[in-house]
């Protein structure tokens, strides 16, 4: 081969070294990741889970039931009733003009509760009024006769005494500090149907209802039906706060409106009644009534004031010169609201002889008397 011709051969193996060589510097000089070892391939980070949120504990007043049912009874009375019976055909055929009559035994049920480990009941007096025979059944299904240690026709309470040793005790709450809102569970024995357990909310507190002289009733809407009369209403400590008693609108069809006495009202009750057989109130003699806005300046009323519709005679407050028209304004210096204040306002004087000092209006004038209060008459 000629030497001219590998010359040309040689110059062309070197141009193409370094014109690759000059490419190849170019591109690590733009490119430089294209010559760096790469890292082994790593799957992207994955996110923690979002904590998860404590699951809400499940509602149960399982422990309040078993620290209260156990002091709920069941009363079962009876009574004997003498009936008249209806003549026969063979009666008005021969003119028998002797009546003939027949006697039965009238059962009912109702609720009551343990307050102490004497044996002592409160139960409702509507419960137990005119029995002649009072059965208890504890929850754990001994069973005694109970005798009636005393009665409050006015609250519709009654305290009965059991013998019975090792007696489970309601623990005595507070209903004042009770709230509309707040959770309460009713125990009785509808219909007979013992250690029934409802529950429910405060509908409302301070009812009044008519049903009895003192109410200043708790509304629930806890289911109470016909047996639970003297069961306990409990919170959600299991502590007693009422003694379940009515229930109204069931004959129109309407559900959830049931009222209990308070607890702090039965305690004083159940005190009275306990230590002396009946409840000391104060009376003198007034028969207070409340008069509706409307009909106040249609009578020539004062705005405020409860009428006093009649007296009895020889009442202390008709002693003192009170009369049927009168308009009481004020006991003791602090205005009278309604009826059932009037007379829960005298009845808190508890001494026989103590002296209250009324203001009322007569034809529109203002006259301060003072009277002496006494003991309420039975039957008053």
């Amino acid at each position: 081969m000629p030497l001219k011709s590998w010359g040309r051969g040689l110059t062309f193996v070197a141009g193409s070294i370094v014109g690759g060589l000059a490419l190849a510097f170019l591109v690590v000089a733009l490119r430089p990741e294209l010559v760096r070892p790469q890292a082994a391939s790593q799957p992207p980070p994955v996110a923690p889970p979002p904590p998860q949120a404590a699951l809400p504990m499940r509602a149960s007043y399982a422990d309040a039931v078993q620290k209260a049912a156990s002091s709920v009874v069941n009363i079962s009375t009876a009574r004997v009733v003498t009936e008249r019976v209806a003549p026969s055909t063979l009666d008005e055929l021969f003119r028998n003009a002797w009546p003939r009559y027949r006697q039965r035994i009238e059962n009912s049920l109702g609720s009551g509760v343990i307050v102490d480990h004497e044996g002592h009941i409160v139960t409702n007096h509507h419960v137990i009024a005119n029995a002649d025979a009072i059965r208890v059944q504890l929850a754990d299904e001994r069973t005694a006769d109970a005798r009636i240690v005393g009665r409050d026709p006015d609250t519709d309470l009654a305290v009965l005494k059991i013998d019975l040793g090792d007696l489970p005790v309601a623990q005595i709450g507070r209903s004042d500090r009770l709230r509309v809102g707040d959770v309460v569970l009713a125990i009785g024995s509808p219909v007979g149907l013992s250690q029934t357990v409802t529950h429910g909310i405060v509908s409302a507190t301070s009812r009044q209802l008519g049903l009895a002289v003192f109410e200043d009733f708790i509304q629930t809407d806890a289911a109470i039906n016909v047996g639970n009369s003297g069961g306990a209403l409990i919170d959600t400590d299991g502590a007693l706060v009422g003694i379940n008693t009515a229930i109204i609108g069931k004959n129109l069809g309407v559900e959830g409106i049931g009222f209990a006495i308070p607890v702090n009202m039965v305690r004083g009750v159940m005190a009275d009644i306990i230590a002396q057989g009946r409840v000391i109130r104060g009376w003198i003699g007034i028969v207070p009534e409340d008069v509706p806005e409307a009909q106040r300046s249609r009578l020539g009323l004062p705005p405020q004031g409860v009428l006093i519709l009649n007296l009895y005679v020889g009442s202390p407050a008709q002693r003192a010169g009170v009369q049927p028209g009168d308009v009481l304004m004020e006991i003791d210096g602090t205005p009278v609201r309604s009826a059932q204040e009037a007379i829960a306002r005298v009845a808190a004087h508890r001494k026989p002889g103590e002296t209250i000092k009324l203001r009322i209006v007569r034809g529109g004038r203002s006259i301060d008397l003072q009277t002496q209060v006494i003991e309420q008459p039975r039957g008053r």
